[in-house]
Formats: C-alpha cells, sequence, structure tokens
C-alpha cells in the first residue's frame, strides 16, 4: 500500500516552534520523507497567528518547492490548503487566496490537494465549508476547473518552448508550461503581493497572430516578435492556452 505522509508547517516555517528542539532545522525533513511514497505538508498563511507568516501565501509554494527538491522529484508531492477560518476569529480566507494557494501549488508541481475545513473557533464544526456558501462556491469553482484542465496538468513538463527572456531576470513569477492535444498551455502564478512583470520567449515557430488566450476570467495577451510581456496583480494567477488561427485548407 501507498504510504502517506503528512508534515506539518515546519517544512515552509523554518522558525515553527512545534518542532521543539528541531525548530529551524530544515535538514531533517529529507530523512522523514524517505518512509512515504507520498509525502504532503500543511500551512495555512491567511489565518496564521504569527506575523512572520500572517497573509504571506507564499509559504504555500515555498513548502511545496521545498518537497520536491528534498526529495529530489522521486516522490509524489501534495499540499493542504486552508478552506475555513480554522481557530481564527476575526480572519478566515478568501475565495481569492484560496484560488491563488492552490494554482501556485500546481504551478509548482503538486499532485494533490487536501482541503482543510475544519473550524474550531468560535464554535467547532467538522466541515465548516458545508456551512460557508462563499467558499463552497469558491472551492467548488476551482475543482471543477482543474478536473477540467486535469489532461492538461498530468501530461509532461515542456521547458524549451516558452521560457524566460533573461534567465537570471529576479521575479515572483512562476511558470509552466505544458502541451495537451496540440496545444501549448503556460499556467502562472506571482508568488508575491505586489505586482510583479515578467518578459517570456516563445522558441518554437508561431503565426503572426498568435495569442494566449485566458482559461479564466484574465484578459488576452498578444504576442509580439515572439515575446510576452506577463504582468499579474500580487498573488495573481495567469491560465492561458496558445491559440493560433487554423491554416487554410
Amino acid at each position: 500500500r501507498p504510504i502517506l505522509l503528512n508534515l506539518g508547517q515546519g517544512v515552509a516555517y523554518d522558525n515553527y516552534i512545534g518542532r521543539g528542539v528541531r525548530r529551524n532545522r530544515p535538514e531533517d525533513y529529507p530523512l522523514y520523507i524517505r518512509g512515504s511514497d507520498i509525502v504532503s505538508f500543511d500551512i495555512y498563511p491567511a489565518v496564521h497567528d504569527q506575523p512572520e507568516v500572517a497573509g504571506k501565501l507564499e509559504f504555500v509554494p515555498r513548502g511545496v518547492e521545498r518537497l520536491r527538491r528534498w526529495s529530489n522529484n522521486e516522490k509524489i508531492v501534495w499540499n493542504c490548503i486552508e478552506a475555513s477560518r480554522i481557530s481564527n476569529e476575526e480572519v478566515k480566507p478568501t475565495p481569492e487566496q484560496i484560488r491563488a494557494e492552490v494554482w501556485m501549488s500546481l504551478i509548482r508541481g503538486s499532485r494533490g490537494l487536501i482541503y482543510f475545513v475544519h473550524q474550531f473557533e468560535p464554535t467547532f464544526k467538522e466541515a465548516s465549508l458545508l456551512d460557508d456558501p462563499e467558499l463552497l462556491a469558491a472551492v467548488t469553482s476551482i475543482n471543477r476547473q482543474i478536473i477540467e484542465l486535469a489532461p492538461v496538468l498530468n501530461s509532461r513538463d515542456i521547458t524549451d518552448a516558452i521560457v524566460f527572456a533573461t534567465p537570471s531576470q529576479e521575479t515572483p513569477i512562476q511558470v509552466l508550461v505544458k502541451r495537451h492535444a496540440g496545444s501549448l498551455y503556460l499556467l502562472a502564478s506571482n508568488e508575491s503581493p505586489n505586482t510583479a512583470t515578467a518578459m517570456l520567449q516563445v522558441t518554437v515557430p508561431l503565426a503572426a497572430s498568435a495569442k494566449l488566450k485566458p482559461l479564466a476570467k484574465e484578459s488576452p495577451i498578444e504576442i509580439r516578435d515572439s515575446k510576452i510581456l506577463l504582468e499579474l496583480p500580487g498573488y495573481g494567477i495567469g491560465l492561458y492556452r496558445l491559440e493560433e488561427p487554423s491554416p487554410r485548407p
């Protein structure tokens, strides 16, 4: 039977007090991971009680990236997503934050999502998501899109078709390129709270009128001289399919 090992927030947050004497010792994790087939972790920044983490959604993809690196990409990586206020009586995650955490995780290589739906304060609700129409609708919509894009997400990564025009450029934008049914897909995320831009280079032949068609609410992006100027708001997500005019018969 496959073994699922779910680790705590110390995967992404080195200073997590819950690790006791092994606090700030991330070098332990590669050894833990050896005992699993599927390795997962949880951290919930939207409702976190520590200023070091609170509101900083980038801790979620950071943990995914670390698990992949610590396992030499030999393990299946999953992660947990906050979908309730948990114990925070003042704040709960917004639909936009949940969507950002989900897609930042998938773009970083997570292969499975676990939604944390329990609420402990001010009253205990085992499945509080079912009593929250706003978040329930958001998670339902997010999952529907993931299912629709599952054939794309399950295809192999393409690393040489759309690349950063300046490889050394420092940007919080992450991109994942896939090819499915003859089409290229560009999935991008901004792992920072501030608007960020990146220039991408398309290295495959393109028609002059090619553009990136959004798969969600984003606007289409024109491609000029095989270059893409990608701009994403703080924790923004961009999901696109490369669209080219059909050749004449």
